[in-house]
């Protein structure tokens, strides 16, 4: 399985990370750096506007592969912002979906929405370095935490000023999430272990969202009207990565996902 390859990997990563910066001086790294001040990636994606999208940087896939050869992190974040972004995901994941830590830091640069570390997170470690990174949320995935690592995380995350994303694909999972204290929650279209999109899946766990806890659909988005049918279901938010990346203008495919009236952009203007 895919997800099982990715972890190994992932735990492989950190191991060599750790040996390189102990969680202790990362700790004092932290306490000792002043950060930039937060971007609420909650308040953002229950902005009142008519839609809210996350829109994604992701080189590459494990379902797809690469889906953009001209990854320009920086333009692509630009252009985001420009065509009506809520927020920005940004993939960190290095062997699998070609990403790079690096790109938080440079992207907050030259944008002021808030940015999600979108990677596999299963330590208290991974969080001081995604504080230090200076990402504002950070994705964790239900399916490969225990309740009390989820309710550990999310509390971490509280204190290091950082919004959790907890991802869930099943009734299951969504308990957990709750019961561990999600004040956001992603439902995941995308079965992580096939790689397989249902669209019902939203569909079938939006109605089982308490009130007051921030809902985004994920994975397999490709039209307004898509959106506006999981909006009418209660969800608050939408995360696009593969639709965007794969588009020969960004800004256009998400105005158009978004509704609105497409703007030309001309080549360097933005």
């Amino acid at each position: 399985m895919v997800l099982n390859e990715i972890l190994l990997q992932k735990r492989k990563d950190l191991e060599e990370l750790k040996q390189r910066m102990p969680l202790a001086r990362l700790q004092r790294i932290i306490e000792k750096t002043e950060r930039p001040k937060p971007r609420p990636f909650r308040n953002a994606i229950l902005s009142t506007r008519h839609l809210n999208v996350v829109a994604e940087l992701k080189k590459a896939s494990p379902s797809e592969g690469v889906l953009r050869e001209n990854f320009q992190p920086l333009r692509i974040a630009t252009l985001y912002e420009y065509a009506g972004a809520c927020a920005i995901s940004i993939l960190t994941e290095p062997h699998f979906f070609k990403g790079r830590p690096s790109y938080l830091k440079t992207v907050r640069q030259v944008t002021k929405l808030p940015l999600l570390r979108k990677d596999f997170l299963f330590e208290p470690y991974q969080l001081y370095e995604t504080a230090l990174l200076e990402a504002d949320a950070f994705l964790l995935i239900a399916s490969i935490l225990s309740e009390k690592e989820l309710k550990d995380m999310i509390e971490l995350g509280k204190q290091l000023h950082m919004d959790a994303l907890v991802e869930v694909h099943s009734d299951a999972e969504l308990k957990k999430a709750l019961e561990a204290g999600a004040a956001i929650v992603g439902i995941n279209n995308r079965d992580l272990k096939t790689l397989k999109v249902d669209p019902e899946r939203a569909k079938h766990l939006l109605p089982h969202i308490p009130k007051g806890v921030a809902t985004v659909v994920e994975s397999g988005l490709t039209t307004h009207d898509e959106l506006l049918m999981y909006k009418s279901l209660g969800a608050n938010a939408f995360l696009v990565g593969s639709t965007l990346m794969k588009s020969k203008d960004i800004a256009g495919a998400l105005q158009k996902l978004l509704g609105k009236k497409e703007t030309a952009i001309a080549e360097g203007s933005v």
